[in-house]
């Protein structure tokens, strides 16, 4: 978006505010500033009036030209072809320094004095707005001989680049950026002129119908005017036309164009002869499509897609004589909708139209219209033909003190309803410190509270809002979810280091082995299974980690160690997350210290990798039929069942080819990892002494287990089970080593201490009926 200050200055009051204030402030509201150009023509470049043109005796291009520039005339040798008797031009006299840095002097052209330079507009460091020589006229001011182009507001002018965000389509205008200038540098916009309607001229009502569908999704103002003569675009619009890269050869497109970057309203201008006979009365009808766009037709004929495109031949040209002149609006979001599905779509229309363009349409007319009756050649029709709709926006409740929350300090409530009232806010008073706004239509991008502190602050300026220490109040995002992974995490961490591999397969697994394992089916049926093998859910983890054993096994390995963590389905159809181990082979591999002969794993080897892996539980006797009979035991938490261990049945080791093999299955949604407790430890020494007591064979281990735990003695740290022993001598007994470990937390133990402690074990193993071996 390019603007100037003398542009700017048509709506604000900005003769004693610098340019780069003006930049500054524009990057302070949010308005990011791109580039700053001065235009200023250098000095020594005045007035000048073609007073006589004639023909060079030597040259068939050059022209000797009498140039009045008030107090003298001077001899110009010329070559444009457009110099003429009775024109105003730019004229560089003798010492003037040209934008290339090449100064003027009196010079002979093919034996002429030539005492000067007829300029054109690329000479004095402007963009080109016609071939030869510029013609200046009063659309720029007064013209006075010998007056310093550079004094007049064009050629003294500042030129600022800007970058606008895709949702400040309000500022695609000189008349948008200077509403929001106003808002911060606390000036007041100047009056828009209100067009006044001539009389005695026809009325557009004469040539002009209108016929719309309801519930139209834009807003409509047409005009007509009718051409006498041709018309040229005057200099002032041609110059500032040429700096946004928007000048044309058609002078009626050229004044819409101007009047469209200016006020930011959209125009389409038709010429009736297109699609009309003359004198006679048509319609125009507007229709909205499928994806909301409106579309103008007469007879059946396309004139455009309001904010997408205009039809080539429906377009004015140099020779129209009778013009409808269209400014419209269209909601931005159906223009988001429906602009993919236009192959002939305008780029520049769109890029305003997308992003909103002005909605206040009498705004635009009035402008346009105020130029265009200062051209003798156009009589404009009386009246208007006119589309509106009620479109009203959101109403947001506004707390006072809400914004200076939001904000980190307090605003003075004046200066917030200033700044809102400026920027075109309607504002309604509910009571007390709060306020209804309602925004503008020219920003459909404000929502809510955040959007409306958001403009407060811009207008106050970022910089002029206090600093405060950062306080980090991150909501806290832990959940079960992030638990449950973290925990999980955690066991395979723990499986790994305890030499176990881990294994992924299907949740599929296959109906008929499960069977032959003993496990349970799910009520489910699948209708179409991906595979024969793989035709239910599982129910367990250990068929697929017994499958990959035996895989293993056939490729010699002689020591397996895998794991699987996943999902199981009971025979209800639902899910519960287990945790299965599977040890088969050899303890160790073959080293000097086995002799190369390691032994099978063990049951207590297993056990103690499970315990390393989900801490200490306990056993008590099961029966399952995967299992051997004589190793297994379900395995308990906290006095809750959550799984089952031992060694894998003979019957299934010889079917799947595998040596001795131990395997675990837990319930992992009943295993929960406790928090730990930091207790404090003696730095004294321990004692232990071991006791060898006689039991029965069908006698519970438990029950000397609880009976020592009973006895409460603060020095016995723990005691555990390190041997069974079996002899012919015992008959129907075993011999049972139990090692006992004292310690106390504040001293070193004496014997005595110990042989007390022993004692009142005895007495409670002998209550049981024991005897020592």
């Amino acid at each position: 978006m390019i603007i100037t200050k003398s542009w700017l200055n048509d709506w604000l009051e900005l003769e004693d505010i610098s340019l780069d204030k003006i930049a500054k402030t524009l990057n302070c509201i949010g308005i990011e500033v791109n580039k700053i150009n001065v235009l200023k023509v250098p000095d020594k470049i005045v007035v000048g009036y073609v007073k006589e043109k004639i023909k060079h005796a030597n040259s068939d291009k050059l022209n000797i030209c009498q140039v009045s520039i008030g107090d003298e005339t001077l001899q110009i040798v010329c070559g444009a072809d457009n110099v003429d008797a009775g024109q105003f031009v730019a004229v560089a006299t003798k010492g003037a320094i040209m934008p290339n840095n090449m100064q003027i002097q009196e010079v002979q052209l093919r034996g002429v004095d030539s005492c000067g330079m007829l300029c054109s507009s690329t000479e004095l460091g402007f963009n080109k707005i016609n071939n030869g020589i510029m013609l200046l006229d009063e659309s720029i001011g007064e013209l006075e001989l010998g007056r310093a182009l550079n004094t007049y507001e064009i050629f003294n002018d500042g030129l600022i680049e800007v970058e606008l965000t895709p949702n400040r389509g309000d500022c695609l205008s000189i008349y948008g950026v200077a509403r929001d200038l106003a808002t911060a540098l606390n000036l007041n916009l100047k009056e828009p002129k209100v067009f006044k309607e001539n009389e005695n001229v026809l009325g557009i009502g004469r040539i002009l119908r209108l016929a719309a569908e309801k519930e139209l999704n834009g807003l409509y103002n047409y005009r007509a005017i009718e051409l006498k003569n041709s018309i040229k675009t005057n200099l002032l619009l041609s110059l500032r036309l040429s700096q946004i890269e928007n000048l044309s050869n058609n002078p009626i497109e050229n004044l819409l164009n101007y009047a469209t970057h200016s006020t930011g309203v959209l125009f389409n201008a038709y010429d009736l002869s297109s699609f009309s006979n003359e004198g006679e009365e048509f319609t125009i009808v507007l229709n909205k499509q499928e994806h909301g766009e409106t579309k103008v037709s007469c007879k059946d004929r396309l004139l455009s897609f309001s904010g997408i495109f205009q039809n080539d031949e429906s377009k004015c040209k140099k020779d129209s004589k009778i013009i409808i002149i269209e400014a419209n609006y269209t909601d931005p979001l159906v223009i988001a909708n429906a602009k993919n599905y236009h192959q002939n779509q305008d780029e520049k229309t769109l890029y305003r139209s997308f992003r909103g363009s002005e909605p206040k349409l009498s705004l635009g007319m009035d402008f346009l219209l105020g130029i265009l009756e200062n051209i003798s050649s156009i009589i404009i029709y009386s009246s208007s033909q006119q589309i509106v709709i009620n479109k009203q926006s959101p109403i947001i409740p506004v707390s006072i003190e809400g914004i200076g929350k939001m904000i980190g300090q307090s605003v003075d409530k004046d200066e917030i309803l200033k700044i809102l009232k400026k920027l075109g806010f309607e504002l309604i008073l509910s009571g007390e410190g709060l306020v209804n706004v309602k925004a503008p239509l020219h920003r459909p991008d404000i929502k809510n509270l955040s959007d409306i502190c958001e403009e407060v602050v811009r207008i106050i300026g970022i910089d002029n809002i206090a600093s405060r220490g950062l306080k980090f109040m991150e909501k806290n995002r832990f959940n079960t979810t992030y638990k449950n992974y973290a925990e999980f995490l955690n066991l395979r961490k723990k499986a790994v280091a305890n030499g176990y591999f881990e294994s992924l397969h299907y949740i599929l697994d296959n109906e008929e082995e499960l069977s032959n394992l003993g496990f349970d089916l799910i009520d489910l049926k699948l209708i179409n299974p991906i595979t024969t093998e793989l035709n239910t859910l599982r129910t367990t983890l250990l068929n697929h980690l017994l499958n990959a054993a035996s895989l293993n096994a056939k490729n010699s390995k002689k020591i397996i160690k895998l794991f699987e963590l996943g999902i199981v389905f009971n025979k209800n159809n639902q899910e519960a997350n287990h945790i299965a181990f599977i040890h088969s082979g050899f303890k160790e591999e073959a080293k000097i210290s086995n002799k190369a002969k390691p032994q099978l794993v063990q049951f207590y080897d297993f056990l103690l990798d499970v315990k390393n892996i989900i801490g200490d539980f306990t056993l008590q006797a099961s029966e399952h039929d995967i299992l051997s009979p004589y190793e297994q035991a379900d395995v308990y938490l906290s006095g809750v069942r959550v799984g089952f261990i031992g060694r894998l049945h003979l019957r299934i080791e010889n079917e799947r080819d595998l040596l001795k093999t131990y395997v675990c299955e837990l319930d992992l949604d009943l295993i929960r990892q406790d928090c730990k407790i930091a207790k404090p430890y003696s730095k004294f020494p321990a004692i232990t002494r071991d006791l060898s007591v006689l039991i029965p064979k069908s006698f519970d281990y438990n029950e000397i287990k609880n009976c020592i735990k009973n006895l409460n003695l603060e020095i016995l740290e723990k005691f555990r089970l390190v041997d069974i022993y079996d002899h012919e001598d015992f008959k129907d007994s075993y011999s049972i080593t139990i090692n006992f470990t004292f310690r106390d937390l504040d001293k070193t133990l004496q014997d005595s201490e110990v042989i007390a402690c022993m004692d009142k074990i005895l007495q409670s193993i002998k209550d049981l009926g024991l005897d020592l071996r």
